[in-house]
């Protein structure tokens, strides 16, 4: 029986009431908000930039993710420089955007040379800048200013990071190290970044930033989570890493807390029961936090109003039925698979935004096709990974499972790299390729190999792979345009794999890209974003899939209903105006772990119910 007396969510009310801003009774100057990709870091960045700004301090929020959705939570157009929020007077709110800051960081760095130096030699610099690994020093150049830099942010009381999600976030929070330990070490003034001339000015304020992320008297370190124990799992791995680099003024937010009405709806007690669980069982590391409850939201966190409501408990203001009557009924995934499966072989990839449920899409279609009889292969370039405990222990014919570790990658690759472009040096050229191959940019460029010879795979069989969350997945995609000049740097070989990459990834015939979101306003729109930057590289996406949907559901809950109603807009958006192809994975009452949990995700048709008719499109295999 549901324990309505459970002494944890019967709390609920209470602790939002009376803990859910206790970071905020005595703020430090710097919050930094992190966590999986898709538990709300934004809004609950937003919504208390909005509480102090509203308490009279001056305050910036920066968003550090490649992939931000500020500008649609504040419903203000953003930058690259602060902005002022009209709706909330002493916010301003900015993104870092990586492309825009890296033309800004190479120009910075060329242009006293456009002068000075011959047309070649302008041109050899412009080409040592054109890689990935200036997007990432660019955006933490401009990080760092905002962070180590008091004087850059001396106008504001406070300033607040929404970072990018948790794989990307810790790598972003390694580079100081990293970048520091490196200038110290090398000797020849040259890396992969170009002449260093430009880095080493910066040093000083790399070790400042340093400080501040450590100095309790400054920052706050707010982990974000859901109440999911795979959530709650990394949010404890996060936290414990960031201890070990110094972080250790720790604030732990679980967002989404579902309490049914009663008794009478299984999903609603369903839903409170997986909460119950997931909080029941936190991770060790997380028990010793302070932390906050925040509860489930029927409607979504748009808009400065929204904002000031969030965390407090939602009063529904019904939205009415849009529209009568039912419409054929949505594909499920299953239905897509006789269509995946028609070539025999090739590419799947499973992209948007982090959170979405792109490792359970992966792997239910590779497990779907390994049923049917065809050789799979399932991997993942998430540096988050969960895929693996998705099939942990699991063993089926036909069916194989791996990661694209990065540290396997970057050893592997510079291995190869010493044995061939350094074969013929001398000494001294020997170790200027070995301190080159210690920078941090190299762990790209072998991911990224990697990432081309996994695509490879797909000639032979298909390959299945669950990406890394949006921005992180675009900054991959994007890597393939300036690849080789990076790799034919430190050795004269090209893979044929890297060659073959971007046609392949356009061939329809060989890659399906299958777009998974949620019926909620940030999903959909940032997969329909990435939608245009695939076809902007000519990939054209297969089909979305719209996951975890309450609306091929019957409930009775009032919080269900409302959510269920809410999801309509963002199901009919999908369906007729962005995708050719869709899929609806309805919510599951216990998480799909292992061969079983899969073939629920793919779905049966008589499970999914009629959807309204307003929702339905010509774009859909059935309309």
């Amino acid at each position: 029986m549901l324990r309505w007396k459970s002494n944890l969510l019967n709390s609920v009310a209470r602790c939002l009431e009376s803990t859910m801003w206790t970071f905020l009774e005595s703020p430090t100057r710097n919050l930094f908000f992190t966590g999986k990709g898709g538990v709300g870091k934004t809004s609950v960045a937003c919504a208390t930039a909005v509480r102090l700004a509203d308490a009279g301090k001056r305050v910036l929020l920066v968003s550090t993710d490649p992939a931000s959705n500020l500008d649609e939570v504040l419903q203000t157009r953003l930058s690259n420089h602060p902005t002022a929020v009209a709706a909330v007077p002493n916010l301003f709110a900015m993104n870092l955007d990586p492309q825009a800051i890296a033309a800004e960081y190479r120009e910075r760095m060329i242009g006293p040379y456009r002068t000075l130096l011959p047309p070649a030699a302008v041109a050899s610099m412009e080409e040592q800048f054109s890689g990935s690994c200036t997007l990432e020093i660019a955006t933490f150049d401009e990080f760092s200013k905002l962070l180590g830099n008091p004087q850059e942010t001396a106008g504001f009381d406070h300033v607040l990071f929404d970072t990018a999600p948790t794989g990307h976030t810790l790598r972003l929070l390694t580079l100081p190290s990293a970048w520091s330990g490196f200038m110290q070490t090398n000797t020849t003034g040259t890396s992969c970044l170009g002449p260093l001339a430009g880095l080493q000015t910066q040093q000083q304020l790399y070790l400042d930033t340093v400080r501040a992320l450590g100095d309790p008297q400054s920052t706050t370190l707010i982990l974000v989570t859901r109440p999911e124990q795979t959530a709650l799992r990394e949010a404890g791995r996060t936290g414990q890493e960031l201890v070990g680099l110094g972080i250790r003024n720790q604030h732990l937010v679980v967002n989404g807390v579902f309490q049914a009405a009663g008794p009478a709806d299984p999903i609603a007690v369903a839903m409170q029961r997986r909460c119950e669980r997931a909080l029941e069982t936190l991770p060790e590391f997380l028990r010793g936090l302070p932390r906050s409850l925040v509860p489930f939201l029927a409607n979504g966190v748009l808009g400065v109003e929204s904002l000031r409501r969030f965390g407090q408990t939602e009063t529904l203001v019904p939205l009415g039925l849009i529209g009568e009557g039912a419409s054929p009924k949505l594909a499920t995934l299953g239905d897509l698979l006789e269509e995946l499966a028609e070539p025999g072989h090739g590419v799947i990839l499973a992209m948007g935004k982090g959170g979405v449920g792109k490792t359970t899409v992966a792997a239910a279609v590779a497990v779907g096709l390994a049923e049917r009889g065809a050789r799979v292969h399932l991997s993942t370039t998430d540096p988050a990974a969960h895929l693996l405990a998705t099939l942990a222990g699991e063993e089926l014919a036909h069916l194989t499972v791996s990661r694209i570790d990065p540290e396997v990658e970057t050893r592997k690759y510079t291995a190869e790299v010493m044995q061939s472009a350094g074969a013929g040096l001398d000494a001294s050229g020997r170790e200027l390729l070995a301190e080159d191959l210690r920078s941090p940019c190299t762990e790209e460029i072998a991911v990224f190999r990697a990432f081309a010879q996994a695509v490879a795979g797909g000639t032979q069989q298909f390959v299945v792979l669950d990406t890394a969350p949006t921005g992180h997945t675009i900054l991959l995609l994007d890597a393939a345009l300036a690849y080789h000049r990076e790799v034919t740097r430190q050795s004269s070989q090209m893979p044929e794999s890297v060659e073959q990459l971007l046609p392949r990834l356009r061939d329809p015939r060989f890659t399906r890209v299958l777009l998974v979101t949620l019926p909620e306003a940030t999903p959909v729109h940032e997969a329909a974003q990435l939608q245009q930057d695939l076809r902007r590289a000519e990939i054209e996406p297969f089909a979305w899939v719209i996951n975890q949907s309450l609306t091929p559901l019957a409930v009775i809950d009032p919080r269900l209903l409302e959510r269920q109603r809410a999801e309509q807009r963002y199901i009919r958006e999908v369906t007729s105006e962005l995708a050719q192809r869709t899929a609806i994975i309805p919510w599951q009452n216990e998480p799909p772990q292992g061969r079983e949990g899969l073939r629920r995700v793919l779905g049966a048709r008589e499970s999914i119910a009629a959807v309204p008719a307003q929702i339905a499109s010509a774009g859909n295999p059935e309309s």
